[in-house]
């Protein structure tokens, strides 16, 4: 399956900001799909992932009561709503597919990254 990252972009701290996942080839029915965001100089991070179809949600601690996962397996779209969006929250944000929870960064399957910047 190849993925694609939509809805990055410039957003003032305390914002809201969607991010979508899609297949770009392929479809994202049976994988566990995941949320993962790199900041400049720091390691991958893992921010949520979602299983199929979509009983099972686990969230990163620094995001946790911010950050909403969802998928639609109609339209074969993974969302990302990001609530009370902080500084530190930028990043370039990945979507990845796995084969089983928790999503990994080892997962087989990444999109190509979204930039997502929070200003003050």
């Amino acid at each position: 399956v190849q993925l694609q990252a939509y809805g990055g972009g410039l957003v003032q701290a305390g914002g809201s900001l969607r991010l979508s996942c899609a297949a770009s080839e392929g479809t994202l029915s049976y994988y566990y799909m995941g949320w993962f965001r790199q900041a400049p100089g720091k390691e991958r991070e893992f921010v949520a992932g979602i299983s199929w179809p979509g009983r099972n949600k686990n969230y990163g601690d620094s995001v946790k009561g911010r950050f909403t996962i969802s998928r639609d397996n109609v339209r074969h779209t993974v969302d990302l709503r990001m609530n009370s969006l902080k500084l530190e929250d930028t990043a370039i944000y990945y979507c990845a597919a796995d084969r089983a929870m928790p999503v990994s960064r080892s997962a087989p399957f990444w999109g190509p990254g979204t930039q997502v910047t929070v200003s003050s």
